[in-house]
């Protein structure tokens, strides 16, 4: 086990192209940390650089005492698991985890117990005679990490692992990189663009876009704080409702107006810092759905119904409110017919405020 430093970290290409601006992060000892962002945002080629596959244009990569930025990728004791299972197709699968071993001189009694313990620990025993053919999708990742596991490096490295499995398998074999990390205690980087691996499996988050790392933190932390619009609206599903304006202060109450329609935001006025062009935020399931005599809510509107999605457990209400939509997060039950009007409600200590020119958030 080892922490990881990255200090400074930037990619430019020879096109000029900017990968990584920058990277700053600092992942501690036996962390699980993940890196999320859309594709194009960077995290594989931070992740590659970490592993040695790509060249840091400036800035340096430690890994517990040692500066690994120009050592070559054999000699930074990391393990890597792909999105591509990258099975050797004639081998059987206990052949392909004790691969690598072999190729390093480890002994034939090393390789077995080293194969028999990760095959026990990612339940592969009963496969270990079996070609990469026949077994399914899930089985082989599984074996990819087991390949990884034999290793027993100082770092796992794991660039959208489950990328290439079907949702319950995806599940499933996140279930089991999330066991498999309390029992070893390694340190682990994953890299996904999918928010909900990232907010189920991290310890901590770190959002990337265009290069940039835009915010580091717990998963809660991040949801219940995002540090501006895109962290706002790329975590969360559905996202953020957020709604573009100026604000107009009228005694200690706010108002959000665009475009002649108005929206009466409470007693928020000491939240913006005078700012008047603004971009304000509510979670979906922070919007409720209210009879139209209810006074308990602070922020109250009616909108009108575009869409009504109900997905078994919980539904969706796709709303219109002047020219701003609103996403509510209901029961299934007792739902609107599109079309109808509906009276929605909204605590005032759950908007977000966001600048609308510099995108930051607004505490």
């Amino acid at each position: 086990m080892a922490e990881v430093a990255l200090r400074s970290v930037r990619k430019v290409y020879n096109n000029g192209h900017v990968a990584v601006a920058g990277a700053d992060v600092a992942i501690g000892d036996g962390e699980l940390l993940v890196l999320v962002g859309p594709s194009g945002c960077g995290k594989s080629t931070l992740l590659r650089m970490i592993a040695g596959l790509e060249e840091v244009t400036q800035g340096t990569i430690h890994i517990g005492n040692q500066d690994v930025t120009q050592l070559e990728p054999r000699d930074r004791d990391i393990a890597m698991v792909f999105q591509s299972y990258a099975l050797y197709p004639h081998m059987t699968v206990a052949e392909n985890l004790g691969f690598g071993l072999k190729l390093r001189g480890y002994s034939a009694a090393d390789i077995a117990a080293r194969v028999t313990k990760s095959a026990a620990m990612l339940e592969l025993e009963a496969l270990l005679d079996r070609l990469p053919k026949q077994l399914s999708g899930g089985q082989r990742q599984r074996v990819a990490l087991g390949r990884a596991l034999v290793r027993q490096p100082q770092v796992f490295l794991l660039d959208e692992p489950l990328s290439n499995l079907d949702a319950r398998l995806r599940t499933t074999t996140r279930t089991e990189i999330a066991r498999l990390h309390r029992s070893l205690g390694t340190t682990m980087i994953y890299v996904t663009h999918d928010q909900v691996e990232a907010m189920t499996l991290g310890q901590r988050i770190v959002v990337m876009n265009h290069g940039v790392v835009q915010q580091i933190d717990t998963p809660m932390r991040i949801y219940a704080h995002p540090a501006n619009l895109f962290v706002a609206g790329f975590l969360g599903n559905p996202a953020m409702n957020l709604w573009r304006g100026q604000l107009k202060a009228e005694g200690s109450l706010l108002h959000l107006t665009k475009q002649g329609h108005v929206l009466s935001l409470g007693s928020s006025a000491a939240r913006v810092n005078g700012r008047t062009d603004v971009v304000v935020g509510v979670r979906p399931e922070n919007v409720h759905r209210i009879s139209a005599h209810d006074l308990s809510h602070g922020i109250r509107f009616e909108a009108a119904v575009d869409l009504v999605e109900s997905v078994g457990s919980e539904a969706f209400i796709h709303a219109r409110h002047g020219d701003w939509t609103v996403v509510v997060r209901v029961s299934p039950h007792d739902l609107p017919a599109a079309g109808a009007t509906v009276t929605l409600g909204i605590a005032p200590e759950s908007l977000h405020f966001f600048d609308a020119e510099t995108g930051g958030r607004i505490d």
